[in-house]
């Protein structure tokens, strides 16, 4: 008995799943095929997806008589004949709900992912691994395509409802030529002509995948087709040189975002940083380097520490302001304008100045706050869209030349100095214990107390775990460092991370000084 063909749409937010349900239904119209599409709304803030069920009849109307199918509303489990989704994950997530089976569902999917709320709520990294979402997705379907459509929007300038139309047509699931997919999407308007751009480009993409599976069959089978990923930065050859070939992609990265903050000179600083760590190495007779490895990453991203210099030279580059004028979907002779919105502290503003006026700022600010008096701050709104905006952005990420002479610059450096020290002589003693305390770059993240309160936990470890003055045995060390560093990324009061100090023999993190303030009840009415 012929069945209908169904096909769930997995799409998030502003994706435009709605409207790519829209266009299926209407190519199969435009063919002659009876066709029904119902919607599940999903939630906001990345929790889930809004989910667009279709089912297709294979038959055209000509060869059914008069006769209608009967279409259901819903998929039922293992019995799906596509899925196709716009971010990883969810793709799993579906696949996890029993939808798809191995001897029937095809899967097409985005290899792009968006933070889930759970992910980003993590104090540490709490991104899940692609992999494991690439097995499941191999193991669970019939077969797949698994591509770049962030990347294929880009090019065309569309949005990627009409990228996963391309992929669908490419597969040849439906019994539709390409110029109906086509025609849904003609019109004279730049939109719909951007819409055939990412269409023709996925379809091209599936269609070459189609045709090398023919031959290849036993290589796509068992395996999940790997990431697409932006081509890395290139590393300079004398730099390349000079360590393993592992790290160069990431280090190629790290290179161009450090040249991009402050300079060759300061990459070039970088790069003589790993090399000292790849020397505290060599007596492990490691070829891996795992210290050198893991602080590749750690190291880049705390020198390249968030100021106000860097925040407006981020919010006036031309790709920021190509990328809202896609979010907003503005069209040629649109009137755009964009506020940026700042507000920056005291600390903000000493972070600029030598340490000797920065010390008389923040000292002058910690009086206003002892007094009662709420902490400085000077809101301001940009105008990024108008002349005098732009120009005041790009004079204050002109200042990176002075960055070097600012009390923050500084004092960081000193920082990074001291946790790369520790690395270095812990390497040198046990490198167990070099890779754990590598692993606490871990900690430095965000900005504001955030930050502050990640360098401190560092710190801590650093002299109190560790250093000289620990009272934990050398051989302890390293796991003691691990379980106290994965306590600090529990919880944001750092209750975890006192108790796990004190059951390895360190002390627990000293009381900081809070003023006490007074506030006037305004329930209570002057006599």
């Amino acid at each position: 008995m012929t069945q209908p063909i169904s096909i769930l749409l997995c799409a998030l937010g502003g994706e435009g799943g709605g409207v790519l349900a829209d266009w299926l239904v209407d190519v199969a119209r435009h063919a002659g095929h009876p066709a029904q599409a119902t919607s599940i709304p999903g939630v906001a803030q990345r929790t889930g997806a809004t989910t667009y069920y279709l089912e297709i009849y294979p038959l055209p109307h000509s060869q059914l008589q008069g006769r209608l199918p009967v279409l259901g509303l819903n998929p039922l489990p293992g019995r799906l004949d596509a899925l196709v989704s716009s971010e990883l994950l969810e793709t799993a997530r579906q696949i996890g709900n029993g939808l798809a089976s191995a001897d029937r569902t095809l899967v097409i999917s985005a290899s792009s992912r968006a933070l889930t709320t759970a992910e980003k709520m993590t104090m540490g990294d709490g991104r899940r691994p692609e992999g494991p979402l690439l097995d499941v997705v191999a193991a669970h379907s019939q077969r797949h395509h698994v591509m770049d459509m962030a990347s294929l929007c880009q090019q065309s300038g569309t949005m990627v409802s009409a990228v996963m139309l391309g992929a669908i047509a490419g597969s040849g699931l439906l019994p539709f030529a390409r110029t109906h997919y086509e025609a849904v999407l003609e019109g004279p308007s730049n939109s719909a002509k951007a819409s055939l751009r990412g269409f023709a480009l996925a379809f091209d993409v599936v269609t070459r995948q189609r045709e090398q599976a023919q031959y290849v069959e036993q290589v796509m089978k068992p395996a999940a087709p790997a990431l697409s990923h932006s081509a890395s930065a290139a590393l300079p050859a004398d730099v390349a040189a000079k360590f393993p070939a592992e790290l160069h992609p990431l280090m190629g990265l790290a290179h161009q975002r450090l040249v991009e903050y402050q300079g060759p000179a300061y990459a070039r600083l970088y790069v003589q940083r790993l090399e000292r760590l790849m020397s505290a190495e060599a007596s492990s007779k490691d070829d891996a380097h795992p210290v050198t490895a893991e602080s590749t990453r750690w190291l880049a991203l705390w020198m390249a520490f968030d100021d106000i210099i860097r925040v407006a030279d981020l919010k006036s580059r031309a790709s920021r302001w190509d990328r809202v004028t896609q979010e907003v979907k503005a069209k040629e002779g649109d009137v755009l304008k964009v506020y940026d919105h700042f507000k920056p502290g005291v600390p903000e503003l000493a972070a600029l100045l030598p340490q000797g006026l920065a010390n008389k700022l923040l000292r002058w600010d910690r009086a206003r706050v002892a007094r009662g008096q709420a902490p400085w701050s000077m809101p301001l709104k940009v105008a990024r869209h108008a002349l005098w905006g732009m120009a005041s952005l790009r004079l204050l990420a002109s200042l990176r030349v002075l960055r070097p002479l600012g009390s923050r610059y500084a004092t960081e450096q000193a920082l990074i100095e001291e946790w790369l020290g520790g690395i270095e002589a812990a390497t040198r003693l046990s490198p167990a214990l070099g890779l754990e305390l590598a692993r606490c770059g871990q900690l430095i993240k965000g900005y504001g107390s955030t930050n502050e309160r990640g360098k401190d936990n560092l710190l801590h470890i650093l002299r109190h775990v560790c250093g000289p003055a620990s009272q934990v045995p050398v051989a302890e060390q390293a796991e003691a460092v691990a379980r106290i560093r994965q306590a600090a990324l529990q919880d944001e009061a750092g209750q975890a991370l006192d108790q796990a100090l004190l059951q390895h023999g360190a002390p627990a993190r000293p009381v900081k000084e809070q003023p006490v303030l007074w506030m006037k009840n305004p329930r209570l009415k002057k006599v």
